[in-house]
């Protein structure tokens, strides 16, 4: 240290060059260095979550997570797995290695969850997700003495207009209850068609999805059929045929049940000045 102090000293034009050439250097870098106020931070943990309504903590760990847990026992580049089974609902986190790189990683891990074709016929699809540390920007409410609905599309409006600025990626909604098709079936009707709520609930099943069919080769190329029959609003399940009578007559859905587009039930509303 004390010989670097005394060459310095002893030449200072090489000295001095060389303060300018890190000068300069540090200042080119700089203007180059990618700047966010509020970036988002990987947190080296992948994120496996999936949906089983009405099942209780047990039935969500012994018919998801311990099959996803099980899966990813092969997957490289996985320090530990923590899991957490509740009500409806099981959530598996993958801390990563450190010299592991995590977008391979998350990849691997969508490849083994996919695989598994024994999850419970009631659980939604898994979603694979890296796990980001965001920082809100802003809060914009919407509020007034509106249906919940009208209220709910003026929201979702405002969010499609704000993500329509240069410089908003992100806009998430809070406070707003998902959509949901109500199905109130009368007894009395069951028994009036001899039906069955299993029976219904299949017929519904079936009537709503879409589905390829294959290809159909011709001279010009390949005709890729699929059928899309996936429904969205309560109408387009109202109108789905249960059965048909032995006179032609088609009874739908709507003859038998009450279908109403709604929200979910929740145990947690908003409200701002009093107003929802």
């Amino acid at each position: 240290m004390n010989g670097a102090i005394r060459w310095m000293a002893e030449n200072h034009v090489a000295a001095n060059l060389m303060m300018l050439v890190l000068i300069v250097g540090g200042l080119i870098l700089g203007f180059s260095i990618k700047q966010e106020v509020f970036p988002d931070i990987t947190l080296d943990r992948i994120q496996v979550s999936i949906a089983y309504p009405g099942a209780g903590p047990e039935e969500v760990e012994e018919g998801v997570i311990l099959k996803i847990e099980e899966n990813l026992t092969g997957v490289d580049g996985i320090k530990q797995v923590k899991s957490v089974a509740a009500e409806g609902y099981g959530v598996v986190t993958a801390e990563i290695t450190t010299d592991a790189d995590i977008d391979l990683v998350l990849q691997d891990i969508k490849s083994e969850v996919d695989r598994i074709i024994t999850f419970p016929k009631d659980a939604e699809k898994p979603v694979v997700s890296k796990m980001l540390n965001r920082r809100e920007v802003i809060s914009v409410v919407v509020f007034g003495k509106l249906p919940e609905r009208s209220l709910r599309e003026l929201v979702e409006q405002v969010r499609d207009e704000l993500l329509l600025e240069p410089g908003i990626t992100q806009v998430d909604l809070s406070g707003v209850r998902p959509y949901e098709i109500s199905i109130e079936i009368n007894e009395i009707n069951l028994r009036r068609y001899g039906l069955t709520f299993d029976q219904i609930a299949q017929r519904v099943r079936q009537a709503s999805i879409d589905l390829p069919g294959g290809t159909i080769k011709t001279d010009s190329g390949e005709i890729l059929v699929r059928t899309k029959e996936r429904r969205y609003v309560g109408h387009e399940y109202a109108s789905i045929v249960i059965l048909t009578t032995a006179d032609g007559t088609e009874v739908t859905l709507g003859d038998i049940a009450s279908v109403k587009d709604g929200f979910e039930e929740a145990d947690q509303f908003s409200l701002f000045d009093g107003l929802p």
